[in-house]
């Protein structure tokens, strides 16, 4: 592999806090991009991430540093009358700028696009919401299990029948939306590149949750008729379905109809394939338990290794139920560079989630820790072109605490 850097030069502010906005400046940087990390003084919230239930527990700040490696960090206090100096001249240092701060809270901060855009007219402003920037919601605070899954209709179609909503992974609708906010910039680069002219770009955690939901959404539009929410007793097709091997492991099985008679042979009942209640359309809408009832006997007669090895034989789609600690030791993540080893972030946290997408004959650059708050204040500022007076200045001000005070500061 090349080790040409994709966006080597490009340069990026991430103003953002928590998830979908972080994220998507982290696979700009995996791609060469150099990204200054922006928080108040007291940290982003999502510091202590991986302390907050039902977050799984641990000493290393695990969500921190997926969301913000790679980047140089500074603590800016945009609520310092000094910090409008700071601010302008990242902007015009920057390619991209990337906020999440509610509109309201982002006017009194005069960090809105029409306020950065006259200092750099070739920026791209790169703004995320929960709900977009319109409507009577669009002042509504938005997490992406209330944006994103709740408010799209996700987390109504991924219940069980009769059973509430569940509550989902955390994250994953942010880090679904970061791909989306990722996809904008990159759009808005490209369109520079022809224009000269910088853009603002935005997407919503609402926006993408619909998008991720739009096969039914797209069905409700034109008044489809549902099936209701998934009932594995009895589903609306059994050949669509998730069992359970003799070992206790659940899977996904997904039989088309051009794979049905092998897959009903490879599992030793081809007499389903002639059995009336089956074979008549309109007998086998009504039959779907019983048919259930009999592949749960059969898939329950094996451990998943036979099945595996069945599925295999047959070429049908299928797959194991994996918790994320047996995910961790599937070979398929390392031999796709999925988890790629994490530099100086100590403690046991030695490896991380590499973003989604390759290019073929290019390198990312290697994944190393986040800042800690403010870690590179003075050294942003200097190549920002403050003198050391002013560098003492803004940290007398606390627009820029001078990141030596900073440095009891846990990275996470």
């Amino acid at each position: 592999m090349t080790s040409d850097n994709i966006f080597s030069g490009l340069k990026v502010v991430d103003f953002a806090s928590f998830i979908a906005g972080p994220s998507a400046a982290v696979i700009l940087s995996d791609f060469g991009a150099e990204v200054i990390k922006v928080e108040p003084p007291g940290g982003d919230l999502w510091r202590i991430g991986h302390k907050i239930p039902p977050q799984p527990q641990a000493e290393d700040a695990y969500p921190w540093h997926l969301a913000n490696r790679n980047k140089r960090g500074m603590a800016l206090d945009l609520k310092s009358p000094s910090a409008q100096q700071v601010l302008e001249r990242l902007v015009k240092w920057a390619d991209v700028l990337i906020v999440n701060t509610p509109h309201p809270a982002r006017k009194r901060l005069k960090l809105e696009y029409d306020d950065v855009a006259q200092w750099n007219p070739r920026l791209i402003y790169a703004d995320v919401t929960g709900f977009g920037e319109k409507g009577p919601d669009a002042a509504l605070p938005g997490f992406d299990i209330t944006s994103y899954w709740a408010r799209s209709g996700l987390l109504s179609m991924t219940r069980e029948a009769g059973e509430p909503p569940t509550w989902p992974v955390a994250g994953s609708g942010d880090n679904a939306t970061a791909v989306g906010l990722y996809s904008a910039i990159v759009t808005a680069l490209y369109r520079r590149e022809h224009t000269g002219k910088g853009s603002y770009v935005t997407t919503s955690l609402l926006a993408e949750g619909v998008w991720s939901a739009s096969v039914s959404i797209q069905a409700a539009l034109c008044d489809a008729k549902f099936f209701g929410p998934h009932d594995r007793k009895n589903p609306a097709n059994a050949a669509l379905n998730v069992y359970r091997a003799s070992d206790g492991t659940w899977f996904v099985l997904i039989v088309t109809p051009d794979k049905l008679a092998a897959v009903v042979k490879a599992i030793g009942r081809p007499d389903l394939l002639t059995d009336p209640r089956f074979t008549d359309p309109a007998r086998l809408v009504q039959s779907m338990p019983q048919l259930t009832a009999i592949l749960d006997e059969v898939f329950g007669s094996q451990p998943m290794s036979h099945w595996h090895e069945v599925f295999n034989g047959v070429h049908v789609t299928f797959g194991p139920v994996r918790g994320p600690q047996e995910v961790i030791d599937d070979p398929q993540l390392r031999a796709n560079d999925i988890v790629v080893p994490l530099e100086g972030a100590g403690g046991k946290l030695t490896s991380t989630i590499s973003s989604p997408i390759q290019v073929h004959g290019v390198a990312k650059v290697p994944a190393r820790r986040a800042p800690a708050i403010g870690e590179h204040n003075e050294e942003v500022l200097d190549e920002l072109g403050f003198s050391a007076s002013e560098i003492d200045g803004l940290d007398a001000s606390g627009a820029v605490p001078k990141a030596k005070q900073r440095a009891v500061a846990a990275v996470g």
